[in-house]
Formats: structure tokens, C-alpha cells, sequence
């Protein structure tokens, strides 16, 4: 059934535009700002009118109107530009009809329900070819569709080819009114959800953009290890399919490394823990680079948990670090060479005279702690060997008794940097020299046991000397205290406190952490 209205727009004479027209007297229209037809129609196209042609939430709506009016056809309309389409309708096929001869386009000039009881006497209705002709046309009714912004974009109508008598009742007139507000509410939610989805779509492929510009490989995979993504910079780098599974990274990976760093990422999977390797990956030009490929579970659970990677190439980081340490280790053989040097020429030159060869093997002993400090220094980053009790065990190797517990180390694990390693070398070579020569190391018996115990900012080192001989502070300062102050005070920022008791010295010194660190 065709629906039509006579639908003019004539002023002194004048036959309007759509684009000049205001549809609203002032104070009629729901919102004056979208009174303008260009206005209004942009705010209809925002609900994407084709996306909602057919809509079976709207058609059940529709379907109700019409029982609900005691009418046989209902539509949910949209007024456009040049047309009326119907997006869902009950009781008759048409999909649109012009606007100009659309009911719903007077209707939506409204806001309250407008209702036609006989078209066929009805002298704004009467000489339509609808009414007159075949179709029979007679009754309408129409509650308008306004927007949430203020726009109205069409109706809710019911129609039906024969006259009613009566108007439709005030409970008839309120239902109409709350379906075209659940119209409304659908459509509505409809747009807000093409909204969300543009965003999202939006958002994604900005995303994908950054991930596509981003020098580095990145990657992620379905709980099992199954790969399903990876951004351009794959067929880029590696000019080679997108592997499937953890086999098909045979392909890229070096035959010397493949099989270790599969293990490596399998164990991972199936703890679900993050994943960090290095190894030499195939390029395009079929030569090798080093990557570092990190990798990290969407969750704690194996089972469930997707894997987020990347790619990131560390060849000339590599092999720049690669020929750093070639050249610290040739460094490291020459200072060694040098201490040995410098040993030798203080023996040799110390020989004879007793008071300077006392004072030769004095000199002696420092350099060698230097030595034990040097090579500490140079093997901080091994992450075995970068804390002070193995700064500590390395000092004190050459006290006590072979295979015995003579000297102890306990306590928490400290950070140590390299320019802490010396004067620590030098403090504590005294400490032990003295203790070798007057104290509890210069006996069988004798123990000693070194603590440390860190706080927020500092470390406390309790160095105690137990079965010894008994000791007393010396008269005057010499130069090996004058030493332990210089490396304690002035190098590191510390304090030390000396308490020579009856079982043996008893030492505590106090170290900031972060010049420890240095």
C-alpha cells in the first residue's frame, strides 16, 4: 500500500528548496538547531538508515502498533531528502514512497500524534490518487520520531482503508506514544553501536598503523603456541610466510640455536611465564642477525593464556658488546701483567734491608688486593658475581686455613659497583693482614665471621673476630688506619667503629647504598 500526502511548500509565492526550508514554527519543534533541513538531515544520517532496512525488533514494534490501533498496516518510517522509506513495516510491501506525497513528513513537522479518522473528507488529504483510487486509502495515524539531540526524523504510523468513527483513545494514544519512544530507544542504541564500532574499527587500525611502523617484529598466538598475528615488518625483515606453529620457526630461526630456544619458549608455555632469548634470525637476503625475542602470557594460566611477542634486532648492539668484551679481557691480562710487574719490582727492589723488605711485602699485599679488586670490577654484569659477599669471598680467599670454616660470610645480598670495589678491597685486605698478624686468623683456632645486613638505605658490615689471641687498640694511628678512613670516609661516605675486645676485634661499618652501587 502506497502512502501520500499532499506535501507544499509555497511562501508569497515561492516554492522552497528542502535545503532553504525550516521545517518547526519557533517554539514547535523539539529543538530549534536542528529545525534546518540540512541540520536534521545529517543527524539522520548518523543512524546509518540502510544498516537498520528490515530491522526485526522494529517490525515486532510495528506489528503491536497496528493491533494496538485496530488497523491492519503500520510502518516505522524515516523522512529523507527526496523520499519516505519504510525500514520495517506490518501489512504491506513498500520499501518508500516520494516525500512529498508522505503522511509521515506532516506528522514529523510536529510533536504530538497526528491522526487522520477519513481521508476521503479531509480537505488537505481528499483529491490524493491514494485516497481516491484503488488503494482506498482512509485512515492514518502517526506519532513523530524525534532524536535524542532534538531532530525529528520521521513517524511511527498506522494505516487502514477504511474510515474510523472515532479518534483513538487516551490509553491507545499513550501505548503509540511509548512504542515510538521503544523506537526511538532501538534505534538509538543502534547508532551508538555503529559508534562504538567505528571507534573500535578506528582505534584498530591506528593501532595496526603503529604496529606497522614500528622497526620491530610483533607477534601473538593462541593459548598452545599456535601464532595468529603478525605485523608488516615480517614479510619485510624475513620476506618468508607467517609461521603457524612453533616448527614452522625452523624456517627463520639459526640451526644451531633452533631446537635450545624452542625448549626455552616451550617451558615457558607451559608455566605461562614470560619468555626472553637471544638468537640469530634469517633475512630476507638470507644472511643472519641477532634478535632478542621477548615474549608475554595474557594470563597465569596455560590453558587459556595468549601470547604477546616481539622481535627486536640487537646485531650491532651485539656484536659491539661482543668486541667490548674481547677488549676488556685483553685489558683485564694486561692490568693483571702490570700487578705482577709491580709485585715484582717492590720484591725485588725491598730485598736485604729488613725495614724495607717489612715495608716491600706491606706494598706487596695492597697491590694484590687490587689485583682481586680489578678482577671483581672487570666480572661485574655476570650477575653471579656482582654482589659483596662475592666481593667478600674473593678478598678473603687468601686467610685462613685451606678446606677450614675459618672465615664466615653471611647476610643479605648487596649490589656492589666498580668504584666501590677498591676502596673495599683496601679496607678489608687491612683488616684481615692485621687479623692474620695479631688476631684470630693468626691462630689455629681462630674464627672469624663477616655480616651484612642492608636497610632501607644503608649497609651494616659486623666484621668479628672470635679465638684469638687477646687484643688491644694500638697507641698511636699508623698507616693502615689512616687507610680504612681515607677508603671508608672519604671514598665510600661511611663510618667505621673499631671495639677491641678480649676474644678479638670487633668492627662495624656503615656504608650508604647508593655509593656502594657506584
Amino acid at each position: 500500500m502506497r502512502l501520500y500526502a499532499n506535501f507544499s511548500f509555497v511562501r508569497q509565492d515561492k516554492t522552497l528548496t528542502y535545503s532553504e526550508l525550516t521545517l518547526w514554527p519557533t517554539g514547535t519543534a523539539p529543538a530549534p538547531e536542528y529545525s534546518g533541513e540540512v541540520e536534521r538531515l545529517e543527524v539522520l544520517a548518523s543512524f546509518d538508515p540502510d544498516s537498520l532496512q528490515g530491522d526485526e525488533e522494529l517490525a515486532r514494534i510495528a506489528r503491536f502498533a497496528a493491533h494496538l490501533c485496530d488497523a491492519p498496516s503500520a510502518s516505522v518510517s524515516l523522512v529523507e531528502a527526496a523520499r519516505q522509506r519504510f525500514i520495517a513495516s506490518e501489512g504491506f510491501e513498500e520499501t518508500e514512497t516520494p516525500r512529498s506525497t508522505s503522511f509521515c513528513a506532516t506528522t514529523m513537522l510536529g510533536s504530538e500524534i497526528f491522526e487522520v479518522l477519513d481521508a476521503s473528507v479531509d480537505q488537505r488529504f481528499r483529491d490524493y490518487a491514494l485516497v481516491t483510487g484503488a488503494s482506498h486509502l482512509r485512515y492514518y495515524v502517526g506519532a513523530p520520531l524525534i532524536s535524542r539531540e532534538g531532530a525529528s526524523l520521521g513517524a511511527l504510523c498506522v494505516t487502514d482503508t477504511k474510515a474510523h468513527s472515532e479518534p483513538l483513545t487516551d490509553v491507545q494514544r499513550e501505548g503509540l506514544r511509548v512504542l515510538a519512544e521503544a523506537v526511538m530507544r532501538r534505534i538509538e542504541t543502534h547508532r551508538e553501536a555503529g559508534r562504538t564500532m567505528a571507534e573500535i574499527k578506528l582505534s584498530a587500525a591506528r593501532v595496526q598503523f603503529v604496529l606497522d611502523s614500528v622497526p620491530d617484529i610483533a607477534w601473538s598466538a593462541a593459548p598452545g603456541g599456535y601464532f595468529d598475528y603478525f605485523n608488516a615488518r615480517w614479510e619485510k625483515t624475513t620476506g618468508l610466510p607467517r609461521p603457524q606453529n612453533v616448527e614452522d620457526w625452523r624456517n627463520v630461526i639459526h640451526p644451531d640455536e633452533y631446537e635450545r630456544t624452542r625448549a626455552k619458549f616451550m617451558a615457558a608455555v607451559e608455566k605461562s611465564e614470560p619468555f626472553e632469548d637471544e638468537w640469530r634470525m634469517k633475512q630476507a637476503d638470507g644472511g643472519y642477525r641477532y634478535v632478542l625475542s621477548r615474549a608475554v602470557p595474557s594470563t597465569h594460566d596455560p590453558e587459556t593464556a595468549r601470547w604477546y611477542g616481539t622481535l627486536t634486532d640487537i646485531d650491532d648492539t651485539y656484536r659491539i658488546s661482543q668486541e667490548r668484551e674481547l677488549l676488556a679481557g685483553e685489558l683485564a691480562h694486561r692490568i693483571k701483567n702490570i700487578f705482577s710487574v709491580i709485585i715484582g719490582l717492590i720484591t725485588l727492589h725491598s730485598q736485604g734491608d729488613a725495614t724495607q723488605k717489612a715495608f716491600g711485602e706491606i706494598l706487596a699485599d695492597n697491590v694484590r688486593a687490587l689485583s682481586r679488586a680489578q678482577d671483581f670490577a672487570l666480572h661485574i654484569g655476570d650477575q653471579s658475581e656482582e654482589n659483596l659477599q662475592s666481593l667478600l669471598a674473593i678478598l678473603m680467599a687468601p686467610y685462613g686455613i685451606p678446606g677450614s670454616s675459618a672465615v664466615t660470610i653471611s647476610g643479605d645480598d648487596v649490589p656492589t659497583g666498580r668504584r666501590a670495589a677498591t676502596p673495599l678491597a683496601l679496607t678489608f685486605h687491612e683488616l684481615a693482614t692485621n687479623s692474620a698478624k695479631y688476631g684470630a686468623l693468626s691462630v689455629a683456632n681462630g674464627k672469624l665471621s663477616i655480616s651484612i645486613k642492608r636497610s632501607a638505605d644503608a649497609v651494616t658490615i659486623v666484621w668479628r673476630e672470635s679465638g684469638g689471641p687477646q687484643t688491644k687498640a694500638p697507641e698511636d694511628t699508623g698507616f693502615g688506619s689512616r687507610l680504612i678512613r681515607m677508603s671508608i670516609q672519604n671514598q665510600l661516605g661511611g663510618s667505621i667503629e673499631h671495639d677491641w675486645r678480649s676474644e678479638g676485634l670487633h668492627a662495624e661499618l656503615v656504608l650508604p647504598l647508593e655509593r656502594l652501587a657506584q
